[in-house]
């Protein structure tokens, strides 16, 4: 069970590794984009080149789900990334467990975007854990972790896809172990949880009165969803690669700053951002000084 692109490395290693797999799970097709085109997910596409059945239940808590599932008498339930709560009925279908591979160590970061909060708050550590699903979100006894670290230049996107990769070597791993009868659940330390709730287009809007170094952070992790944007008047700017710079000012925060004529420096809470990519009303991403040449945004000015 799952969707996005973080999901497809596990089934494909699934498969290649020999597992049988009864049914794919994974959420309906649905519009994106600016036209509105119906596209089908990931996982979907990659079930259907593996030739595994596929299956886009609306809703997973009605009867008739729980019954479907439940005919093929499956050992497991694998879930990543699927964008649905699991009842109860549907957790106890499987002979042996339902496991979830999740892109944190848990118990901290538990939630639907772990990878983009990690960067955010300055995580230099991340990884995957597999888990026994419970009733809980993400609350399940720990199964196997492995580790990664965050890079000083890390987006949510570069982590994002090393995490994938990972996940499908832990749940393979997860897997023998259980077939080994080795693997040793260890129940999570609650007191240490931390959430990471979900993100949207207008969380993307960055306040400039946080220091240049959370700001350059937050960019980061939301590159390249759901992005990371300021104004320039009525123009929105999205902005993807950045550096802070210490400096003392007494400028607003979002004034921009005199420097090099193809530098765009701005005040913040604490220290100054030299914006180094970003995107206009073009749709088109460019490098500073190349945005520069086309749109004049002197000093004194403020982004908001």
């Amino acid at each position: 069970m799952g969707t996005p692109q973080f999901s497809v490395p596990a089934l494909q290693a699934l498969h290649e590794n020999g597992h049988e797999i009864l049914q794919v799970v994974t959420q309906p097709d649905r519009p994106r984009g600016r036209g509105r085109k119906v596209i089908a997910p990931p996982v979907k596409s990659a079930a259907l080149n593996l030739g595994c059945p596929v299956i886009q239940p609306e809703s997973v808590t009605g009867m008739d789900f729980a019954v479907q599932l439940d005919q093929l008498q499956p050992d497991f339930l694998v879930v990543i990334a699927f964008g649905q709560i699991l009842p109860e009925k549907v957790l106890k279908i499987p002979r042996i467990a339902a496991v979830n591979v999740h892109a944190s160590l848990l118990p901290k970061y538990r939630g639907p975007a772990p990878i983009q909060w990690a960067i955010i708050n300055g995580e230099n550590q991340t990884g995957v854990c597999t888990m026994l699903m419970e009733k809980g979100l993400d609350t399940g006894d720990v199964l196997l972790t492995v580790s990664e670290p965050i890079h000083p230049d890390d987006t949510a996107g570069s982590l994002h896809d090393r995490l994938a990769a990972k996940s499908a070597t832990v749940l393979i791993d997860t897997l023998s172990a259980f077939a080994a009868q080795t693997i040793a659940p260890v129940p999570q330390d609650h007191s240490r949880a931390t959430y990471a709730p979900m993100l949207s287009k207008k969380d993307g809007h960055i306040a400039w009165k946080r220091s240049a170094e959370f700001i350059e952070r937050f960019i980061r992790g939301l590159t390249p969803w759901p992005g990371a944007f300021t104004f320039h008047g009525d123009q929105r700017l999205k902005i993807f690669k950045s550096r802070p710079v210490a400096t003392d000012t007494a400028q607003r925060p979002g004034t921009v700053l005199p420097g090099f004529a193809d530098e765009l420096r701005v005040a913040t809470g604490r220290g100054a951002l030299c914006i180094e990519e970003l995107q206009g009303a073009s749709g088109k991403r460019l490098a500073i000084k190349d945005f520069l040449r086309g749109h004049n945004i002197p000093p004194g000015e403020v982004l908001t």
